[in-house]
């Protein structure tokens, strides 16, 4: 088990933290428990996680009701070791060092739960080959 300081710390990004992002993030919670520090914002971030997002989650025994939507800083940025971008264009702010990778997924935005399974199972299969990367093997 690594010490919390040597734990890699990932941030997902998107436009409103409402879909994807929280998706990626409730992923990699789940999957890597408190061996990866997990964060997730938006550049404009929604009044709330979208409902057909949490429902395609609870679909696979993931509970993000309780989340809500964060506005993106440049101190969470700084601090991450890996930020994961969906959709958030130019409003992400890079700095040397760190890695990024841009995930490219439909917005699950004013979509239903059906359009959105298959958003949310590619989100699952990148965040576990991101794992892969990590060398950090998934728990579920």
């Amino acid at each position: 088990m690594s010490s919390p300081a040597s734990r890699p710390s990932v941030l997902f990004v998107c436009v409103h933290n409402a879909g994807r992002s929280q998706m990626g993030a409730a992923f990699l919670t789940h999957l890597a428990g408190d061996r990866v520090e997990v964060r997730s914002a938006g550049s404009a971030p929604a009044a709330s996680v979208n409902p057909a997002v949490v429902d395609a989650m609870k679909e696979v025994g993931i509970d993000i009701s309780a989340q809500t939507p964060k506005v993106l800083t440049t101190e969470a940025v700084r601090s991450s070791d890996v930020v994961i971008t969906m959709g958030c264009g130019d409003a992400c702010p890079v700095f040397p060092g760190k890695r990024y990778l841009d995930w490219q997924l439909d917005d699950p935005a004013g979509q239903g739960v059906e359009s959105v399974r298959p958003i949310r199972d590619a989100v699952e299969q990148r965040v576990r080959t991101l794992l892969d990367e990590l060398g950090i093997p998934a728990s579920a």
